[in-house]
């Protein structure tokens, strides 16, 4: 996809983040704000993921990594969690074709066995037709929770030590970086979240270490790629003083 926008040219394409990810909040709150049931919220947040991820392609950032759905989120309503569901299975089938003419590489951090047998089998059907594509990595984050992918790095790690794989000397920060779901992924370097709240909510938080954190108080189905490019503009201004890592979306998953 070809952009003209003056936004698109203002902005140094050669100092973006080469991996962004976003925490998507504020759902609920814009569907309460118009009296709709909250999954009119995530139907109008899918929209929003679509003029994201398109402004990502454009703009030649390499992975995008998306909180779609926590380990958390399983406590919600079962009527809400259900919709969700549908709604995940919905966009994964009909972004296809999408995904394949951008050149979009599709990829789920998390415990996706958790999620129903019938969008498991639409999320690795999409996975295995993007899996050639190289513009761009979109991860998106389901059944994700940091603390437990923290766990399960940890847990492997032991276990191979137990069956003398590995030396209690090999462990090294790059050795658990290997073992999370982002393995052979450079960290997010801006990590945004919307709908005004100041907390990571157990996402990526060993991965957001030395990423830059942005906080916008639009709820995520108002979110939109001019407030995006705007947050990229800060972004760039910000003094961030160590070495750059070079962004690559052919490894990971």
């Amino acid at each position: 996809m070809k952009s003209n926008s003056k936004q698109d040219l203002s902005l140094d394409l050669k100092t973006l983040p080469c991996h962004v990810g976003i925490i998507m909040d504020g759902n609920g709150r814009w569907a309460k704000k118009r009296l709709m049931n909250r999954v009119k919220g995530h139907e109008k947040g899918t929209q929003t993921v679509r003029s994201i991820v398109t402004a990502c392609t454009e703009l030649g950032i390499g992975i995008l990594t998306l909180y779609a759905f926590s380990t958390e989120n399983w406590a919600r309503p079962k009527h809400e969690v259900k919709a969700l569901m549908m709604l995940l299975k919905k966009f994964i089938v009909s972004e296809r074709e999408e995904f394949l003419t951008n050149n979009i590489r599709v990829n789920v951090i998390g415990q996706k066995h958790k999620l129903p047998l019938d969008v498991q089998a639409e999320v690795n059907t999409t996975m295995d037709m993007t899996r050639s594509n190289d513009r761009l990595l979109l991860n998106l984050a389901l059944s994700y929770g940091s603390r437990e992918e923290i766990t399960n790095a940890v847990t492997q790690i032991v276990e191979k030590i137990a069956s003398n794989e590995l030396d209690v000397r090999d462990i090294t920060q790059d050795l658990i970086s290997d073992h999370l779901y982002t393995r052979s992924m450079p960290d997010p370097d801006l990590i945004i979240r919307t709908s005004g709240e100041y907390r990571l909510s157990n996402f990526l938080l060993w991965q957001a270490a030395y990423s830059e954190i942005y906080i916008s108080n639009t709820l995520w189905p108002d979110f939109s790629k001019e407030e995006f490019i705007e947050i990229l503009k800060n972004f760039q201004a910000r003094d961030r003083r160590f070495g750059k890592v070079k962004c690559n979306t052919s490894n990971g998953g």
